[in-house]
């Protein structure tokens, strides 16, 4: 693990070497930041680009911290707000003691939860559960439109939790992706299931590979930017 000053807080990081060109900076949940770096470059040659991203980093912690805060206070009552492939809806709970499971749809900007109970838990339940459905539908959608532009074949489609992946494809063509891929804006989960069936061809991040998703997205970078800089909002 290394660490530097800036200011008056003490940002830590750890370093990760592989045959790469460019060095990567993230920020995951838990606070932690992570640094991707070539062989080649020396420890302090990866702290002076590290230091030259201090601002963006500690930026990216607070926001983290601010959501991890606000993630314990959610309420589940009339009002707050839920996001869909980018758009904000308002939720409205219906209360109906006469049904047994609770019912989730968008209607006129809204989203309705008709429910016999307020339990804060049983509420999100029934919500992520809308969400892993709406996924399900979704991003089998994406994908099929997307299979004109790819010769390989691609394996099963799997919507599941997944806690530090957005996404993932296995050597027999399997594409799996995270249901909260579903909040994101619908240019966002475009970017996020072609990068994976970019990897139907390449297993990697080769130069091939990212020449084979500019030709699909010309403007992937903006999108993988913003899937940086927002990832960790994608929360229920």
């Amino acid at each position: 693990m290394f660490s530097f000053q800036y200011g008056t807080a003490k940002i830590e990081y750890k370093l990760i070497r592989s045959k790469r060109k460019n060095i990567s900076i993230s920020v995951e949940p838990n606070s932690k930041v992570r640094v991707k770096a070539p062989i080649n470059l020396s420890d302090d040659e990866v702290l002076e680009v590290v230091k030259g991203k201090s601002r963006w980093i500690t930026q990216k912690l607070f926001e983290i911290r601010e959501i991890e805060t606000r993630r314990y206070r959610r309420d589940y009552v009339n009002g707050e707000t839920f996001t869909y492939l980018g758009r904000r809806y308002s939720l409205q709970l219906i209360d109906d003691e006469s049904i047994k499971e609770l019912e989730v749809k968008l209607y006129r900007g809204k989203l309705y939860v008709t429910t016999p109970t307020r339990d804060e838990a049983i509420i999100r339940t029934a919500i992520v559960g809308w969400y892993k459905e709406k996924a399900k539908e979704k991003i089998p959608e994406r994908v099929a439109y997307y299979e004109k532009f790819f010769l390989e074949k691609r394996g099963d489609i799997i919507v599941k939790e997944q806690k530090k992946r957005w996404a993932s494809c296995t050597k027999d063509g399997t594409l799996m992706f995270n249901w909260k891929d579903i909040i994101a804006p619908a240019n966002i989960l475009d970017y996020i299931i072609v990068h994976e069936m970019c990897h139907l061809r390449y297993m990697n991040h080769s130069k091939e590979f990212w020449e084979m998703l500019v030709r699909v997205l010309p403007d992937y970078e903006r999108r993988k930017e913003w899937l940086k800089n927002n990832g960790i909002k994608l929360e229920v």
